[in-house]
């Protein structure tokens, strides 16, 4: 299993983030696939195959840490890319709220 679990929403208080520029602040670290709850359902496969998919957005993903779970809030077709490399681990901005 890529995940700990395919989830289909977001189960945490909004945390008012709404554009990339808002978790600059928040520093990237290594977290393992094994351990993120996605908070979407379905992916688009044009874009998990462009080369240059983060090209406009941040280079990497965004990590809800709530109640001791982690929620792949943006970043999932990163996750799946790196599980296709055969990588365990996503470098991620990791918000811890609540």
């Amino acid at each position: 299993m890529i995940f700990k679990a395919v989830g289909g929403g977001r189960p945490y208080p909004d945390h008012g983030r709404t554009r990339t520029r808002d978790w600059v602040d928040v520093p990237p670290r290594q977290v393992r696939l094994d351990e993120l709850v996605t908070t979407k359902r379905t992916l688009d496969l044009e874009t998990l195959l462009a080369e240059d998919s983060t090209f406009y957005g941040d280079l990497f993903a965004h990590v809800v840490e709530y109640e001791g779970t982690l929620y792949l809030e943006d970043g999932l077709h990163r996750a799946l890319r790196a599980a296709l490399q055969q990588r365990p681990v996503l470098h991620a901005r990791v918000l811890t709220i609540g």
